[in-house]
């Protein structure tokens, strides 16, 4: 049996993604063969692709940080799964495939009925939000919150999350994504006509109790002028500082990867030692997924219970066949874009049974 898999064969724009056609991979040792159904395109994905994320694979490889699929095949030494079961992981890369092998210990219970590009939006952007709200900013009812970005995969979750959470919030977008930032119960600030710092200010007579700022670099300070005392700016993004100009190195990611990180800690160190209690905090949930496992599967069965209840509800930008990735990497790169862009695998990308 052979099945599609999508390749960057070298580092560079969306012109180096190759659909290849070749035999299905075989599960191994303690690995579970899945079908998927939907793969997540999110901004790791073009880094990766662009060779600039620290955590970014050797080319060839498959991009495609996560996934939802069925299971299809076991491994020796599994247990604990059936064929036909819905599970989803985030391998970080590879799941742009039709199949991809992954250990057990990956996979995440899926409910059935849930539709599978709502899920797959789970596994990145919620649970990112989800866990910055609750692990890193440790928010309260009635407390203010600022998001950039508010109108993207990771904002619109950081929106629905938050309004359960019972904050007032306000989030920056452009004109375009206003409309989607206000439906979610958010002020919008339009970045690029108003200075968000100074409207905020503004808006909330003082400041927020917390940001979630995805931009990084020098960003990351100016989104702590918007605290209150007691506040907390959250970043986890460093884009800013991995986009680097005149790089010449094959893996230029590791070396900005450091710069950005010199600075990120300046920042914190400051916001420590500067009056007024307003912090900078970093967030990655890969780190943090490593370092707390556990922590990563109850968040994520809770966002999927969430979704089960009808009490979040992910905002589809995009559903592309697997074969237009390239297309949807060019469509996240021109911005703008509001909510997920997700990639299907089949004819019918719906629900999940």
């Amino acid at each position: 049996m052979r099945h599609t898999r999508i390749v960057v064969t070298r580092y560079g724009g969306p012109e180096v993604l190759r659909v290849l056609e070749e035999a299905c991979p075989e599960p191994g040792l303690g690995q579970v063969r899945v079908k998927v159904h939907a793969a997540g395109v999110s901004l790791p994905d073009v880094l990766a692709r662009q060779g600039i994320h620290p955590e970014t694979p050797v080319p060839p490889f498959t991009p495609g940080w996560d996934l939802v699929g069925e299971v299809d095949r076991l491994g020796p030494g599994v247990s604990g799964f059936e064929r036909g079961q819905v599970v989803a992981a985030m391998p970080i890369s590879g799941a742009y495939a039709e199949f991809v092998c992954l250990p057990q210990g990956e996979l995440v219970p899926v409910p059935p009925g849930l539709d599978a590009a709502e899920a797959v939006s789970l596994v990145l952007n919620y649970i990112t939000a989800y866990q910055m709200l609750h692990r890193s900013a440790k928010v309260q009812p009635g407390q203010r919150a600022l998001v950039h970005g508010a109108a993207g995969g990771v904002g619109t979750a950081l929106l629905q999350l938050g309004r359960l959470a019972g904050l007032e919030l306000y989030g920056t977008c452009s004109e375009r994504g206003a409309p989607a930032v206000s439906g979610l119960g958010a002020t919008p600030i339009d970045y690029r006509r108003q200075d968000a710092v100074a409207e905020v200010l503004r808006l909330s007579g003082g400041g927020v109790d917390a940001v979630f700022d995805p931009i990084g670099g020098s960003h990351l300070w100016a989104s702590r002028g918007a605290l209150r005392p007691g506040g907390k700016v959250v970043g986890y993004g460093l884009a800013t500082s991995l986009r680097g100009e005149g790089l010449t190195s094959s893996r230029p990611g590791r070396r900005q990867r450091f710069r950005g990180t010199a600075a990120f800690g300046l920042y914190i160190l400051g916001g420590w030692l500067l009056p007024g209690r307003r912090r900078v905090v970093p967030y990655s949930i890969q780190t943090l997924k490593r370092l707390k496992p556990d922590w990563f599967r109850e968040d994520l069965a809770a966002l999927l219970n969430l979704l089960a209840q009808g009490r979040i509800r992910p905002l589809i930008a995009h559903r592309l066949p697997l074969a237009e990735a390239r297309r949807a990497q060019e469509l996240l790169e021109q911005g703008g874009v509001v909510g997920k862009i997700v990639l299907v695998c089949g004819p019918s990308p719906g629900v999940v049974k």
